[in-house]
């Protein structure tokens, strides 16, 4: 298996794409942490089916914009497995397309603290651990809005700009000493999350869709194999890496 006995903290994993990935990575033997910030039913849900396969997994509840949380997250995750291995940032929320006039600055303060500053903190306060065993992973969730406008409004747009950017730097700063750090960014990706815009015809992301090459959204568990690939060893000389995975949408 390509992740045995690794350990590996997936955010954002009670549904969508963090939970293809913790489940994709459970299959290949990693120890997963399930994290959530809302309620632990469908988490422990997760961690049920993924000890029923075999495997090994724990639900943490914590805001990732929320530094004492993350740090708990760490700990826990240190007391129960002893390191992390694979920090995957999934956890991520819209901000429905708003423009930058009409983003309040709660909005904005939201959708950057989730999206840019989650991954931040987690970073932070794993990368000492990964220190210590001299390597691991960092794969943080970006987007086609992190390449392209139209993919979100002002706030998300500019929050998955800033991942890539923050995915870069860590990769400079701690790619010599056995650090990878990469960035998946997907396109129109259907999960419970993006299922009403998915279901509206008029949404502006709808018209992209029909004209991408794939000529479809994609699935959770595409998003999965790709985090799986960049989590192993198969991709050992890729750094500081954004790769798109979206049906070609910037391509058009």
């Amino acid at each position: 298996m390509k992740l045995n006995n690794k350990v590996a903290i997936v955010t954002g994993a009670a549904a969508g794409m963090g939970e293809a990935i913790a489940k994709e990575f459970a299959k290949e033997g990693a120890k997963v942490v399930v994290n959530y910030s809302r309620s632990s039913q469908e988490a422990e849900a997760i961690v049920d089916e993924i000890t029923k396969d075999g495997g090994e997994a724990i639900a943490v509840k914590a805001d990732v914009s929320k530094s004492e949380d993350v740090k708990q997250m760490i700990e826990k995750t240190i007391d129960k497995f002893g390191k992390i291995d694979i920090l995957v940032n999934n956890a991520g929320i819209l901000d429905d397309y708003t423009p930058v006039v009409d983003t309040s600055e709660e909005l904005w303060n939201r959708i950057i603290g989730v999206n840019l500053k989650g991954p931040f903190l987690c970073s932070k306060y794993a990368i000492p651990y990964m220190l210590k065993e001299k390597k691991g992973v960092i794969i943080n969730l970006s987007s086609i809005a992190g390449f392209v406008s139209g993919g979100g409004g002002a706030a998300y747009t500019s929050s998955k700009h800033g991942v890539i950017g923050l995915t870069k730097q860590i990769a400079y700063d701690y790619g010599k000493l056995g650090i990878r750090a990469n960035a998946i960014c997907p396109g129109a990706i259907k999960t419970r999350m993006t299922e009403e815009i998915l279901k509206n015809d008029d949404a502006p992301v709808m018209e992209a869709i029909k004209s991408v090459p794939a000529g479809r959204y994609g699935y959770p568990e595409e998003i999965a194999k790709l985090a799986l690939f960049l989590a192993s060893d198969d991709s050992d000389f890729i750094h500081g890496t954004p790769i798109l995975i979206d049906g070609g949408w910037v391509a058009r």
